[in-house]
Parts: structure tokens; C-alpha cells; sequence
């Protein structure tokens, strides 16, 4: 019988050939139909209430030093919005603080209660005040920004997009509410120095603010928000401004105002002398003012210590709690070599 070249012929009764692919296609096929080794933990009781035991040990320590760590930050808080306001006007704040006739000057005496290592952070705090509100985050042009009067299409900025016909730099009502109360630190006749440089993030200085852009047009006219800016200053050099810039995701929130490079003592008296400027009364808001140090874990704040000792606490009560129903209901353990993958490649 004669057969073409380069033909296979095979009857239904004899040999079949068959072609198998390449070992790379074969892994590659494992790979796409998941046929790969894989691991396959089986969570037996003992496991889990090993794991549950083991995570309670752990988190329990680690909320106690995360609380002992926060204690040990030494904060002062003073709220000035109430007492900073003439007796007279306590019925009305809205009409004193629009008022530009009165003094906004107003003195505050801080007792220090323990010694307080420099540096010392300064901060401002605000509540009731929702920088996230959406037509408030939106209102910026983060190009005019970096590039200055050279970027027209500032439609973003509205309702701060021009001032008698010409362009705002910056605009927008976040730069237009910028925060401009001031603080005075007098310890014994001698005013204390507050840096307020480095206080803001050195990414935003160098890629969000421009070296070039200088205000222009900036809280002129009738319609006055919060601070001014010094015209002579580039953006990316008036660090109170990025600060604020940096929107905060909850109303109630500090900004860094500065950081005293001098250590208070423990009976220390500051006289504060506040320029109580801005207007948080037409909204119900607050002010304070923050003293506090930091250590290796950041500021006071005692939520990561608390969160970790719940945790531990329900893992170890849940570990003991399965550990009981298990002596008390034990139930038989299946033969893991019955699964129907182990079935299958064992019969593969």
C-alpha cells in the first residue's frame, strides 16, 4: 500500500499518536487552569483556636505600649474663641468679629503641668469646619498654582476666579479662607521664638507650588476672607499657606503653626497674646490652641492603643470560647484524603 509523504495514517483499531505540547505551553496550561501546587491549609479546631490565642498574646502587649507611648506625650489645649470675645458681645460674636473698630488682641495665661522637651509643636485646631465640603475642595486650580498668571482656565476657582477684572493668584475659596490668627509666646518678660519654617511638606513646596508665582490681586476689594499674602513672596515659600492648601478629610482638624525650639518646664507660665482674627463665629465653630510633644510613635492620640487592645481581647476571649465548645461538643474530623481534588489526583 502506498502512502503520500508526510501523512499519518492510523487505523481505528491500531496505535494513536498523540502530539503533546511543549513543556512551556504544559506550564503555561497548568498556569491559566489553576493546576498549579498550592497550599491548602485545613482549619482544624486546634488551629483556629491557636491563631485566635496567639493574636490576642500578641495585640494585648502592643495596645499597652501604643497606650503608654501616647501618655507619654505631653499636650496643652486652649480654647480661645469664647474667652477672647468682650463681655458685651458675648450675645453677638458675629458682629464683634466683623467689627474692624475692635480689637482683636486678647491675652491668654498657659500653665505648663509637666516638662515639655523641645521641639514643641505648635498647632491650630478647628471644629465644625468642613474643608471637605465638595464645592469648597473644588474651588483651587492646582496649575495656577505651579505656573502662576501664565494659566488662564481657572473656571475651577469660582467664585474667587477674578477680582475687578483681573486675575486671583491663588484662587479659589480654599486659598481665599486661608486661617489668620496669630500667637505671641511670653515666657518672664522674654518672647519665645516660633519657627514657622519647615512646617510644610517639603513635596508640596518643590511640585505644587511654583518658585516663580508670586500673589497678585489676592483678598482686594470689598469681599475680604481670611489672611493676605506678602506680594514679594513666592507661593512656595509661604509654608502657612501650603499647609492650609492640604485640605482636611474631617471638620474637626490641626494644621501646624509653628514649633518652639526651647523646652518648658514643668510650672512654666506662657502668656499668649492671640490676634483673634478669624471668623469661625458665623458657623459655629471652634478654636483652639495646641502645645504637645511627639515621640517615636507621633502625637498623642490614644486610638491605635485602645484598637489594638480590643482586638486582642475579643481574639483571646473567642480562642477560649471555642476552645470550651470543643471539649464540650468535639466533632469527628473529616479524611482530608477524601476531598474530591485529593480524589482526583490521586486517581490521575
Amino acid at each position: 500500500m502506498e502512502m503520500e509523504a508526510g501523512c499519518t495514517s492510523a487505523s481505528s483499531g491500531g496505535t494513536q499518536v498523540h502530539h503533546h505540547p511543549p513543556l512551556q505551553s504544559r506550564a503555561f496550561y497548568k498556569f491559566t487552569q489553576q493546576n498549579l501546587p498550592a497550599c491548602r491549609p485545613q482549619l482544624t479546631p486546634a488551629w483556629v483556636i491557636a491563631i485566635f490565642l496567639v493574636t490576642g498574646v500578641l495585640f494585648i502587649p502592643t495596645g499597652l505600649v501604643c497606650l503608654r507611648a501616647s501618655e507619654s506625650v505631653v499636650e496643652i489645649v486652649e480654647r480661645y474663641d469664647v474667652e477672647c470675645v468682650p463681655e458685651t458681645y458675648r450675645s453677638n460674636k458675629v458682629a464683634y468679629i466683623k467689627n474692624s473698630l475692635i480689637t482683636k488682641k486678647c491675652d491668654r495665661l498657659i500653665k505648663v503641668q509637666k516638662h515639655m522637651k523641645a521641639p514643641i509643636y505648635v498647632y491650630y485646631e478647628l471644629d465644625n469646619y468642613y474643608q471637605n465640603h465638595r464645592r469648597y475642595v473644588k474651588s483651587r486650580c492646582d496649575k495656577q498654582l505651579l505656573h502662576g498668571l501664565e494659566y488662564k482656565h481657572t473656571s475651577s476657582c469660582k467664585p474667587e476666579e477674578y477680582n475687578g477684572g483681573l486675575p486671583i493668584v491663588p484662587c479659589g475659596l480654599v486659598a481665599w479662607s486661608l486661617f489668620n490668627d496669630s500667637y505671641t509666646f511670653v515666657r518672664e518678660t522674654v518672647e519665645m521664638k516660633v519657627n514657622r519654617k519647615n512646617i510644610a511638606w517639603v513635596s508640596d513646596q518643590q511640585h505644587k507650588f511654583g518658585r516663580n508665582v508670586y500673589p497678585f490681586n489676592f483678598q482686594n476689594g470689598s469681599l475680604i476672607g481670611g489672611g493676605n499674602l506678602d506680594p514679594d513672596v513666592p507661593l512656595s515659600e509661604q509654608e502657612d499657606l501650603i499647609v492650609w492648601m492640604r485640605t482636611a478629610a474631617l471638620p474637626k482638624f490641626r494644621k501646624l503653626y509653628g514649633v518652639i525650639e526651647e523646652d518648658l518646664v514643668a510650672d512654666d507660665s506662657l502668656e499668649v497674646h492671640i490676634l483673634n482674627n478669624y471668623n469661625t463665629y458665623s458657623f459655629g465653630g471652634k478654636k483652639k490652641l495646641i502645645l504637645t510633644t511627639q515621640n517615636w510613635l507621633g502625637g498623642k492620640n490614644s486610638f491605635l492603643g485602645i484598637a489594638c487592645m480590643v482586638t486582642g481581647i475579643i481574639c483571646v476571649f473567642l480562642a477560649i470560647a471555642f476552645a470550651l465548645l470543643h471539649v464540650k461538643f468535639p466533632r469527628p474530623q473529616g479524611d482530608p484524603t477524601l476531598l474530591y481534588w485529593n480524589m482526583k489526583n490521586n486517581i490521575s
